[in-house]
């Protein structure tokens, strides 16, 4: 049978993480290693200044104290899978989508980012969510999407190769309004910082960090992420680790 990790950044008790986890039963045998607690927009993080501890919740279902879903992965690699990797790991269900430069925030997409740097082929799974449409709409479409690329992937093969993930994000709609999957590049984002300044009780100033303000490049010219959500489809899009900026070498090269 088919070996899944399954880990997550919204932490171990998550609707999302918790409903994969139940249909991806059906088709692999299911491990699920998550943070204990929510560590959204953690990136790609490793926690090196403390330990790292196991608690086992369930048969095949741990939570990892105050780690990040790369913990998560790298210690669940280490300890369970020494002999023998998992044939896929899968990050999420994220509530929230991660498209555009959402990504480089992403602890979702940091999670299977290490799966790929440690050369198991690896998905980030993540639905987009409009005032109350996750409670209302619940994961069942992700999941469904979720589980029918995973049975192309067991009976077609992974269709990267080298240090590249997919990323694939669902729509926040009822099944009923689902056009399908699109297959598009990234798209782009622009950012607003938002921090609230308040004092404590002994009048020490601190800063909250808000939810920055985001805005859309809708003109790009082209189909992305973004815009398939925006038109009801879901979209998957293939994310490699090289971030080098391959077209500005010889521009580098001549300045210097």
């Amino acid at each position: 049978m088919k070996e899944i990790l399954i880990t997550n950044d919204d932490g171990f008790e998550a609707a999302g993480i918790l409903a994969l986890r139940d249909a991806l039963s059906q088709i692999a045998n299911v491990v699920v290693v998550a943070p204990s607690s929510e560590k959204s927009a953690c990136s790609h993080s490793i926690t090196l200044t403390r330990p790292l501890r196991f608690i086992q919740l369930d048969d095949g279902f741990f939570k990892l104290d105050d780690a990040t879903p790369s913990d998560c992965v790298y210690l669940a690699l280490e300890t369970m899978y020494k002999n023998k990797k998992p044939d896929l790991i899968i990050s999420g269900i994220n509530h929230g989508a991660n498209i555009g430069e959402d990504i480089t925030y992403s602890g979702t997409c940091g999670g299977a980012m290490e799966g790929t740097l440690q050369g198991v082929c690896s998905i980030a799974v993540s639905q987009l969510y409009k005032n109350d449409s996750l409670d209302k709409f619940g994961f069942s479409l992700a999941c469904e999407i979720t589980l029918d690329l995973i049975k192309n992937i067991f009976e077609n093969g992974y269709p990267l190769s080298g240090r590249e993930f997919l990323n694939l994000n669902i729509p926040a709609i009822p099944k009923s309004e689902y056009k399908g999957l699109k297959i598009v590049p990234a798209g782009q984002q622009s950012y607003n910082t938002n921090a609230q300044i308040h004092r404590n009780p002994r009048g020490l100033e601190y800063y909250w960090l808000g939810t920055p303000g985001i805005r859309y490049a809708a003109n790009l010219g082209y189909e992305c992420d973004i815009s398939a959500l925006d038109e009801n489809y879901a979209s998957l899009t293939p994310i490699k680790l090289d971030m080098t900026a391959h077209k500005s070498i010889e521009t580098i090269k001549n300045w210097i």
